[in-house]
């Protein structure tokens, strides 16, 4: 129900969280969630250009999470970063026409799980990724 960006975006705001002040390199942070290293480099200047993370440049440096970080939500996050609906919307089944009024056999279910999704999402904060 996520794209893959999503999901990584979930494991790295995690890693992270785990110890919000300790500065992480992409190859540590690429290594511990496995999320493919020029993927990772990319996504985290995603990140950085909307103000969740920040870098530091040379030794000792890596990103970190800037401050605040910990409250947003992980639907406030990813709305910013992929500016698109969080949850595919599309049918389960394919159909081109599936709503209330032509349901696919899932329609309610599928439903009813995306919207539960969707409220995790809203729900869920940066720093409550640390705490599992």
């Amino acid at each position: 129900m996520l794209n893959r960006t999503s999901r990584y975006v979930i494991r790295v705001l995690g890693m992270l969280a785990t110890e919000p002040q300790r500065r992480r390199r992409v190859e540590e942070l690429a290594a511990a969630t496995g999320i493919p290293r020029n993927y990772l480099s990319k996504l985290l200047n995603r990140l950085r250009k909307l103000g969740v993370v920040e870098s530091v440049r040379g030794w000792g440096g890596g990103f970190v999470l800037r401050t605040g970080a910990l409250e947003l939500t992980i639907g406030e996050v990813l709305e910013q970063l992929e500016g698109e609906p969080l949850v595919d919307r599309e049918c389960a089944f394919g159909l081109p026409e599936c709503d209330p009024d032509n349901p696919c056999p899932l329609h309610q279910r599928w439903e009813r799980a995306r919207n539960e999704l969707e409220a995790l999402l809203a729900e869920t904060r940066v720093g409550d990724l640390a705490r599992g």
